[in-house]
């Protein structure tokens, strides 16, 4: 049966009012919660563009680190190179400052010498030139030694300096050496001037002996074989007999 009109009436507002309720809540309550949204999408924003800052900011760090890295780095090699430009070796500015320097060479050592000979012996002797024309085997002792006599065939042990008569320019040496020379005498091992010359000198005695040319290698140099020619003058300690 059809509403009444005061039914239909009352029916309308009820209508409206479930309309009201279904569309939500009130148009204040609508326009808070589209401010509320705004707010939070301006924080939204807000924290992105301080998270972008932040990130910025990193990547700025990042370069100027980078950056100064590479003038350390280039400031490096530029001293590096300095240092070898200059002949300064990397491992000499690593040494310690006391370390020792390296050894200067050494003169060589002096002889054994005989029991109660000359210390003169141990020092090697200065030779100067001859005078005059030699003609014969000159024996000028220098020093006496205290030991036996020198016999034909023994092995004797000698220092020695020998030089050209007329100029005293050195030839040889068994100083410049840095040992004695030992060889047999009397039987022809060495020049005629060394075997007439030495045998009887007491051992731990210095001898000059001045040689003619015939008496040691020659006059020429076709008979010296390349070895001094013409008179010659030695100095010679011995130091032992055997």
């Amino acid at each position: 049966m059809p509403a009444t009109p005061s039914q239909q009436g009352v029916d309308d507002v009820s209508e409206r009012t479930q309309e009201n309720r279904s569309e939500g809540q009130s148009p204040a309550t609508k326009a808070g919660r589209r401010l509320a949204a705004q707010l939070a999408a301006q924080k939204a924003a807000e924290a992105k563009r301080r998270r972008q800052a932040w990130a910025g900011g990193l990547a700025g760090v990042a370069v100027v680190v980078l950056l100064i890295g590479g003038f350390v780095w280039i400031d490096s090699n530029r001293d590096d190179k300095s240092s070898t430009a200059s002949g300064a070796s990397p491992s000499a500015s690593a040494a310690a400052p006391d370390a020792p320097a390296q050894d200067a060479p050494t003169a060589p050592p002096a002889p054994q010498l005989p029991e109660g000979a000359d210390p003169a012996l141990g020092s090697k002797p200065t030779v100067k030139a001859g005078t005059g024309e030699l003609k014969k085997l000159t024996v000028t002792p220098m020093i006496k030694g205290t030991g036996p006599a020198v016999k034909k065939g023994q092995n004797i042990t000698t220092n020695y300096v020998g030089v050209f008569y007329k100029d005293g320019k050195e030839f040889d040496s068994s100083w410049n050496a840095g040992q004695p020379a030992t060889f047999p005498i009397g039987v022809g091992q060495v020049i005629p001037g060394w075997d007439q010359g030495l045998v009887g000198v007491t051992v731990g005695s210095r001898v000059q002996l001045d040689i003619p040319g015939e008496l040691a290698y020659g006059n020429d140099e076709a008979q010296a074989g390349g070895r001094p020619t013409g008179p010659l003058r030695f100095v010679v300690d011995v130091l032992a007999a055997q």
